[in-house]
């Protein structure tokens, strides 16, 4: 054993001692290169400065355009009626609450409420058994394919995700329902899902095994399909245990709002008129508060107060990477089997401007998928192009073309949200009012200010209903959908 440490240790001089040519390559950071390139850097006064800075303060509040932050408003031309901000917290679930925000707004004006929020976990607890019997039906169907096959490393890297399409939310919400917030109230892991999703995938994955095992046995489907109720029954288990369980039926009342002040001056004319039709004293009057109780089921419920189609939204995108006029559609992104992926018409971004402004136009609220990457103050609640001037900051060129940026992954369709309000100047969005999910201590209360060329740089896709999308467009939706894979950058 002495003799062999001696051994390496010399062979460890020996090695040390040879000139760095030896190791170089074609390509390889040698010496010489790292010594031009320490040479030809030059600590000027700019350089200096910005160092001093950087290394005492945040990158983002020194490179900060502070005309933009200067010329900042809040009036919007048009604004939806809407109150709340809701708050995902730490979860993945923006898609989600986009879509309950988008849908909010109609039971808020339809029933004259201050406040309503739908439950987010009651969908979130369907999706997580509709992902996870996803996950084990392709398991099944891909029974044959090796394991470094690309589908199958990509579902098995993250097997009952938090994020999702607008496609599953309509969904989930045609299946299941929905139910109002204090019907089902948020919990520990709904808010923060890294440990049960932890869970979940460990789980999914022995099952997953599991099916292959039984499929080696066996060769039968049908025993892997009957192997896979029992699997379900532990995963909803899980859920249970970290959400609740979903109420087949709940009870339910609402208060409307109290009347403004223009409203209740009309009702007390009416009411001294009447007095002086009917002298009779009514001492025993008592005004209504609240509805009354009621019992639904999360199907009724949404019927009676929401009643939207929406497999009648649909998906349009600026897909830059792709020729307009297409019908796309990004395989495996379904939640619910059997249900639809995530698809869209490309068009030009003019098409997602005209289509939402139509919808805000007539008070209808419309969700949105962008890059919430670049150029935002969260503290402020500000989306602009150039809000923060990083160039400037390190003497370096930096930009990077829509294109390219899709196609080098330096951006990516990341965060849901909801248009309800725009401003608009000579009949052209200026700026887009939007309504988060990241609670209201961040933003301008929860909403942030979109300037329009935000918008073209970073928005992807627009749902709304077709009645606010040309004939044209919606041909392209009948196209036979080209399908890309799970990883496109699109995704």
């Amino acid at each position: 054993m002495r003799n062999r440490m001696r051994w390496f240790v010399g062979l460890f001089l020996l090695v040390a001692c040879l000139p760095a040519e030896a190791f170089a390559q074609d390509g390889a950071l040698t010496p010489a290169l790292v010594e031009k390139i320490r040479g030809g850097f030059q600590m000027d006064a700019h350089a200096r400065a910005m160092r001093n800075a950087l290394t005492a303060t945040g990158i983002k509040d020194i490179a900060e355009n502070r005309e933009i932050l200067a010329d900042l408003n809040t009036t919007f031309s048009h604004k939806i009626k809407t109150k709340g901000i809701s708050n995902q917290k730490e979860s993945g679930r923006c898609w989600m609450f986009a879509g309950c925000n988008m849908t909010k707004q109609i039971l808020l004006n339809k029933l004259n409420l201050d406040e309503f929020e739908f439950s987010q976990i009651y969908l979130q607890f369907w999706d997580k058994l509709e992902k996870a019997n996803k996950f084990l039906e392709c398991m099944i169907a891909f029974r044959d394919r090796d394991l470094m096959d690309r589908d199958v490393v990509f579902l098995l890297q993250d097997p009952c995700p938090d994020g999702g399409y607008w496609e599953s939310f309509g969904d989930l919400v045609a299946k299941y329902g929905m139910v109002p917030k204090e019907v089902m109230a948020e919990t520990a892991s709904s808010e923060d899902t890294a440990m049960m999703n932890r869970v979940l995938a460990i789980a999914l994955r022995r099952q997953a095994t599991d099916l292959r095992d039984i499929y080696r046995q066996t060769s039968s489907v049908a025993k892997m399909r009957e192997a896979k109720e029992k699997m379900l029954a532990e995963i909803y288990r899980v859920l249970v245990l970290n959400l609740g369980e979903p109420p087949a039926e709940f009870t339910w009342r609402y208060k409307p709002k109290e009347k403004d002040k223009e409203d209740k001056e009309a009702d007390e004319e009416k009411g001294e008129a009447d007095s002086a039709k009917d002298k009779k004293s009514d001492d025993y009057k008592v005004e209504q508060k609240w509805s009354e109780l009621r019992t639904f089921t999360p199907i009724s419920f949404y019927k009676e107060f929401i009643a939207l189609d929406l497999s009648q939204y649909v998906n349009i995108a600026d897909d830059p990477i792709r020729p307009k006029g297409k019908h796309y559609e990004i395989d495996l992104t379904n939640s619910v089997q059997g249900g639809r992926n995530s698809n869209y018409a490309n068009v030009d971004i003019q098409v997602l401007r005209d289509a939402a402004v139509k919808a805000l136009l007539d008070n209808k609220a419309v969700c949105f998928d962008a890059d919430v990457s670049p150029d935002q103050d969260r503290a402020r609640g500000i989306m602009a192009r150039d809000l923060y001037d990083y160039e400037s900051v390190y003497g370096i060129k930096l930009g990077l073309s829509k294109v390219d940026r899709l196609l080098f992954r330096d951006s990516t369709v990341n965060h849901g949200m909801t248009f309800i309000g725009v401003d608009l100047r000579d009949g052209k969005p200026v700026k887009w009012l939007v309504e988060n999910s990241w609670g209201s201590d961040r933003g301008h209360s929860g909403l942030w200010t979109m300037y329009d060329d935000w918008f073209a740089d970073n928005v992807y896709k627009v749902m709304v209903h077709r009645d606010y999308v040309p004939a044209e467009v919606l041909k392209i939706l009948e196209q036979p959908a080209i399908k890309l894979p799970v990883w496109d950058p699109m995704w």
